[in-house]
């Protein structure tokens, strides 16, 4: 932005910035800490994990606004809502996650600047000051409903009820994305990148699942039902499809899954990644615990496939899952593919140790 100054002598780029940090920069780390009765090097500690660069002793960085905000905090440790050893997790998963979001609303003022002149900096400070309020209560409503999605949990009961939970993981991926990229400019890669993040995020919210985070060229979800992850599966690769666009494969397990701070951690997240890996383009491919899970329903046809030997697992056994076609109507077909349906009942009604996991040195951390 310009440093051009409107009429009364105010520079536009110090106006924005004491809107956004609602408030001038008046405070060093150490009196931000005594006011708001916290150590300085928790307050470092709390700043690096919120993603801030440090600050250099003595300058005056830091708004009222920070030290109301290291009050709330001391508020909630006191109260017993944020264990104190846990406060630097829960401030770097806000940090990361807002600032994702800042990124993106910065792009937008960025465009905006882009259409004005230096001499319309005053009316961008204006604009900004009209959309903070509404940006504001926005995030609020859409923070609120997703605790409402959330909030049926918080009345299991038992020890570990509320962050062990059965899930079904599912990754989806593009196949050959680095080679497909390699050739594209910049508007064009991330057209293709917001197009699929556009599109997995329609599919799994369509069908009762949570985006857990999306990395380019993948996305790791989860579903409380089985069903559903399937449903998900089968989908994003049909409805991505196009001849433009490199294909979408998916693998998802299904099992005890811990979610701390918005990700999930478990073999099972493992095992889905690794399923993803060997599927073939525009399969689904999912573990015997969840091929098990759709054992009666009509809808899937679910098939074993050989084993195969991937990082972190010996002898894992992938299932097929695919729709069940028309052509499963005509009679001969259908008879063999009943055979088929009971060879395949035969292998799920084996022991739960069909994976093969190795839980040696080499297996890779889940999440």
């Amino acid at each position: 932005m310009s440093a051009h100054r409107d009429a009364g002598g105010a520079d536009p780029r110090d106006a924005l910035e004491r809107l956004l940090l609602d408030g001038p920069r008046r405070y060093t780390r150490s009196q931000v800490a005594e006011l708001a009765g916290v150590s300085a090097e928790r307050t470092r500690r709390l700043w690096r994990a919120l993603g801030f660069a440090d600050v250099p002793d003595g300058e005056p960085a830091f708004t009222d606004a920070d030290v109301r905000a290291l009050s709330r905090l001391s508020a909630l440790i006191d109260s017993g809502f944020v264990q104190a050893d846990e406060e630097a997790s829960i401030a770097r998963a806000m940090g990361q996650s807002l600032s994702r979001l800042a990124d993106w609303q910065t792009d937008m003022l960025a465009a905006l600047l882009e259409a004005d002149s230096p001499e319309d900096a005053p009316d961008i400070v204006a604009t900004a000051e009209q959309l903070l309020p509404l940006m504001r209560e926005l995030q609020d409503y859409v923070w609120r409903r997703h605790l409402a999605a959330n909030a049926g949990r918080l009345f299991l009961t038992g020890p570990g009820a509320v962050d062990r939970r059965e899930l079904a993981v599912g990754f989806a991926d593009l196949v050959g994305y680095t080679s497909r990229t390699r050739g594209m400019g910049g508007r064009e890669l991330g057209a293709m990148v917001e197009d699929f993040e556009g599109l997995v995020a329609d599919v799994i919210a369509r069908h009762r699942g949570r985006v857990v985070k999306t990395v380019g060229d993948g996305v790791l979800f989860t579903c409380a039902e089985p069903v559903d992850a399937v449903e998900i599966a089968l989908r994003l690769p049909e409805e991505w499809t196009a001849a433009d666009r490199p294909p979408l494969r998916v693998g998802a397990a299904f099992g005890t899954v811990l979610t701390r701070l918005g990700d999930v951690y478990s073999p099972v997240v493992n095992l889905a990644s690794r399923l993803t890996s060997v599927a073939r383009p525009s399969t689904v491919l999912v573990d015997q615990q969840l091929a098990r899970q759709l054992r009666g329903v009509a809808a899937y046809r679910v098939r074993p496939l050989n084993r195969v030997s991937v990082r972190g697992y010996d002898q894992l056994r992938p299932w097929l899952v695919r729709r069940r076609r028309d052509d499963d109507a005509v009679p001969a077909i259908a008879a063999f593919e009943e055979l088929l349906d009971e060879l395949t009942d035969d292998v799920l009604a084996e022991g739960p140790d069909e994976q093969g996991w190795s839980a040696g040195p080499g297996t890779p951390a889940a999440g």
